[in-house]
C-alpha cells in the first residue's frame, strides 16, 4: 500500500510540474500578458479604484471574464487612502478595454 502512495504522489508531481512548463507568453513568467480569449498586453486596460472597506484604495481591472486588483502605494510602501469615495465602493472606467462583457452588475457587490 505504501508503494502505490509513493507511485501516486510521483505521478502527481509529475504532473503538476508539466502544468507549470505551460506558459504561452513569448516570455516564460510573464505577468503582463493576458493569455485568455481576448488576449493582449494588460498595459491596454483601464484601471478604477475600489476603496476597502478601511478607505484604503486599489487598483481594479475588471477584464469581463478575469479580474485584477492590486493595492494603490506610495512611492514609500505605505497605503493610499484617498477618500476618492465611499468605502466598499469602485469607481473609474475599470470595466474598459475588455471585450467581453461583464454579466454581473457591480450593484450586485454591495
Amino acid at each position: 500500500m505504501k508503494s502505490m502512495k509513493l507511485i501516486g504522489l510521483i505521478l502527481a508531481g509529475a504532473a503538476l510540474t508539466a502544468c507549470a512548463d505551460l506558459d504561452l507568453a513569448a516570455t516564460p513568467g510573464d505577468k503582463s500578458v493576458d493569455r485568455g480569449i481576448d488576449s493582449k498586453h494588460l498595459s491596454t486596460l483601464v484601471a478604477g479604484i475600489w476603496v476597502d472597506p478601511n478607505g484604503c484604495d486599489h487598483w481594479i481591472i475588471d477584464d469581463g471574464v478575469e479580474g485584477y486588483l492590486s493595492e494603490r502605494m506610495t512611492p514609500d510602501g505605505r497605503p493610499v487612502c484617498s477618500g476618492v469615495a465611499p468605502p466598499s465602493t469602485a469607481v473609474g472606467p475599470f470595466k474598459s478595454g475588455g471585450a467581453i462583457p461583464d454579466p454581473v452588475r457591480a450593484s450586485n457587490f454591495r
